[in-house]
């Protein structure tokens, strides 16, 4: 059977909203237009990515054989990936740089009953459309619905795998039902923090402050957590994630070091907002990142699955 765009709607996941094109693709928004507009204003670079695919999946269950979509890529930064995940094992991985930007993907699926996770690219803007699947399906049923707010890192730039990233690693083990606003770039600009109608998060994280350490100008992350409150309350628990530790510019660690202690004493003077210590999430070794800066897949993974780790020791 192929999947309708609302029935379609109902198994994708990490979407604000949806938007429909007039040759049928249905493509996917994590953040507001409003948002969308200020990036666009502010930096092309930051207008490119919010845009992007970014932690959306496809999930459910079904007893389905082969399931086949039509694709359009209409923006990429990188070459990352589309994966199917059976059961918590990936079993196939598309990766852009081998695919035209318009095609289809089928994919063979083993018999019986099986939970399905299908990983879009992360850095890359893509359409779907006409998913047929030879079964009935259900969709995945999630947890908490966490907004998480980051830059490359965690919008999943380093593995150069959609499923590799520290935020899917951890939700893979959490199940949040997410809002993944991470933007390559992105820094403490409350600017970019706008109420989305219609949508209240249980739960924030917030992992950035990397990307402008360099400024010495702290006040950012205080203006930038007044906002934050200011449109989500009080009571919404917020983990702040200082920046992990970068390799590639060891001269500047200092600096680094003081703006990431500037953060942790900002962000703690809020009484709903829970810091945790990102120098601890990845070992400050250059095998476990791409560049010194965004984890590989090995970073990564030992990234999600740490954060996953003092989550549940601090009941977050």
């Amino acid at each position: 059977m192929v999947l309708t765009n609302n029935e379609l709607k109902k198994i994708y996941f990490g979407a604000y909203f949806f938007e429909e094109t007039e040759d049928g693709y249905l493509q996917a928004f994590q953040y507001g237009k409003a948002q969308m507009d200020y990036f666009k204003e502010a930096f092309d670079f930051w207008y490119d990515r919010c845009m992007a695919t970014t932690a959306k999946t496809l999930e459910f269950s079904t007893t389905a054989t082969e399931i086949s979509f039509e694709y359009k890529i209409i923006w990429k930064g990188s070459d990352d990936s589309f994966e199917m995940m059976i059961d918590g094992l990936i079993t196939k991985v598309e990766y852009v740089k081998d695919l035209k930007d318009e095609g289809k993907i089928t994919w063979t699926l083993p018999a019986g009953k099986k939970d399905v996770v299908i990983y879009l690219p992360i850095d890359a803007t893509v359409l779907i459309r006409n998913v047929n699947i030879n079964a009935e399906l259900t969709p995945a049923v999630k947890g908490d619905k966490v907004l998480w707010l980051g830059d490359s890192i965690t919008q999943g730039y380093g593995p150069l795998r959609s499923s590799c990233s520290y935020v899917s690693v951890a939700n893979r083990i959490l199940g949040y039902d997410i809002l993944n606003q991470g933007i390559g770039g992105y820094i403490y600009d409350n600017k970019s923090l706008m109420k989305m109608d219609g949508y209240t998060p249980e739960k924030i994280i917030v992992a950035m402050g990397t990307n402008q350490y360099g400024d010495k100008k702290p006040e950012v992350v205080r203006d930038y957590y007044d906002t934050l409150t200011g449109i989500y309350g009080n009571d919404i628990p917020i983990l702040c994630i200082t920046p992990i530790w970068r390799g590639d510019h060891i001269d500047e660690l200092p600096v680094f070091y003081k703006f990431c202690d500037d953060i942790r004493k900002i962000a703690s003077s809020y009484k709903n907002v829970t810091v945790i210590d990102g120098l601890k999430m990845v070992p400050h070794l250059s095998e476990y990142y791409l560049d010194d800066l965004h984890p590989n897949p090995l970073g990564a993974e030992i990234y999600g699955r740490n954060l996953v780790e003092i989550i549940r020791k601090i009941g977050f």
